[in-house]
């Protein structure tokens, strides 16, 4: 008993001078993952050059807002080197010997890791050097500040979602030049991995030193102006991507589409034929017209019409239908061509605003990540119920018979009720995966909440 007892006494002891082992490269790998952040936001924006003023054609928001990114990934970085040095002082006393990292994780070339090791803390010391404080601007009142306050601004990601170390595809790696033996950037696993000294700490001793910094209060009110200006840049951008194809749609078939179809038909008035769906409306109207005049005349609200003056009234209603529904078809191709317009500006903007959605899609996180479990459990709800519910074939149906008529295509009840019966179905699939791979990592209490509302 006290054998067994002993061994798991000597297993746990083993298992923590792993784990404190393994801090030092722990610690540097997650402040190198915060500079490769860095190294990416400056290739894809700044085309590989350090954020300042001037590089590029971006408004004051813009600029403000990836200079806030980047402060927060020094911020981290600082503290992850702090931890490297604590921690590696901390080993070399206990065992001077030994730097901790061959024996944790069992490399057979102490060369080649300590190149790489040298070379990650010379990166690391140059990406920070290049953004020390004097080197920033601080002229105007709209300045980043010299550390971050406000970890809204860096919802460049999902919340609980972000990957560590990950750059997007294409971007250059520092130091990829000089040593082919960079490492890859840790993946999200060894990102979380629990530190030797807890976060919780150097949080707190952080907000102390903020709130101790004689220039605290003027950068809170920076980064208000910052948040400000960038909730007001995306709300005009989305405002943008929805009103600029809507006019280009009006716009487009107001004067230019419409004219050159009614030119068209006036140039070639007699081949204008109508497709076969609004021949079957047009002699189902006509056939209500004449089943009205008999009735009227069965009912005495009109004398009794012969066969001439019926066929008279006929002629003159057909052409009335012929001419209403011509101008249908002629309106759907206008339709057609000025949506067509629309979509092609909408990728426009999409394809010269890079940052702008950056931005936007950092506003939309906090904002819906930002809710109340109540409150997301309640959006969710309400979506699912209202496209993939009991009662969302209805909607779906009136929805697709509206776009048929848009573009004047025929209502085809087939095609309607396959759409209802496939396409709700997916769409209720990417729901649940959704809660099972997304929210149910960032917000447990939402899923729970979700859950029971839903029972």
């Amino acid at each position: 008993m006290m054998l067994s007892i002993f061994d798991s006494l000597q297993r746990s002891f083993r298992g923590l001078n792993r784990w404190v082992n393994r801090t030092p490269n722990r610690a540097l790998e997650q402040a190198y993952d915060e500079i490769l952040k860095i190294k990416a936001i400056e290739d894809e924006h700044f085309n590989g050059q350090t954020i300042a003023p001037g590089i590029k054609d971006y408004s004051d928001s813009i600029y403000q807002y990836f200079r806030n990114e980047v402060n927060q990934h020094l911020r981290v970085a600082r503290v992850r080197l702090a931890e490297f040095r604590a921690s590696q002082g901390f080993l070399r006393l206990t065992d001077p010997g030994s730097l901790g990292f061959e024996a944790s994780y069992g490399r057979t070339e102490p060369e080649t890791s300590s190149g790489m090791l040298l070379e990650k803390l010379r990166l690391i010391d140059e990406a920070i050097a290049r953004y020390d404080p004097p080197s920033i601007p601080r002229s105007s009142s709209m300045t980043v500040p010299r550390t971050e306050l406000s970890p809204l601004l860096s919802l460049s990601t999902e919340p609980g979602l972000a990957k560590p170390g990950t750059a997007k595809p294409g971007t250059a790696k520092p130091g990829s030049a000089q040593s082919g033996a960079t490492p890859k950037p840790r993946t999200r696993a060894s990102a979380t991995t629990t530190s030797f000294v807890p976060r919780s700490i150097f949080g707190t001793f952080d907000r102390l030193r903020r709130d101790l910094d004689p220039d605290a209060e003027q950068e809170v009110i920076r980064d208000f102006q910052v948040s400000r200006a960038k909730t007001a840049l995306a709300v005009r951008f989305l405002l943008v991507l929805v009103i600029v194809p809507l006019l280009t749609h009006h716009l487009s078939k107001t004067f230019l589409v419409g004219p050159i179809v009614e030119r068209l038909r006036q140039d070639q008035p007699t081949e204008v034929v109508l497709s076969s769906h609004l021949e079957e409306e047009a002699l189902e109207r006509l056939g209500r017209y004449r089943e009205h005049l008999e009735f009227e005349a069965l009912t005495h609200q009109m004398p009794p019409l012969g066969a001439e003056a019926l066929e008279e009234r006929l002629e003159e209603q057909a052409a009335k239908i012929f001419e209403e529904f011509k101008a249908r078809g002629a309106d759907s191709v206008k339709n057609v061509f000025a949506d067509l317009l629309a979509v092609v500006a909408l990728i426009v903007i999409l394809l010269v605003s890079k940052p702008e959605i950056t931005i936007l899609k950092a506003f939309m996180d906090e904002v819906l990540y930002g809710l109340s479990d109540s409150a997301k459990a309640f959006i969710i709800i309400l979506f699912t119920d209202i496209f993939v519910g009991f009662h969302s074939p209805h909607g779906w149906e009136v929805l697709l018979e509206g776009v048929a008529r848009h573009l004047g295509l025929p209502e085809s009840r087939d095609f309607i009720f396959l759409f209802i019966a496939t396409f709700p179905v997916i769409l209720d699939t990417v729901f649940k995966y959704w809660i099972f791979r997304y929210l149910n990592r960032i917000s447990p209490s939402a899923v729970s909440t979700y859950r029971t509302m839903n029972e």
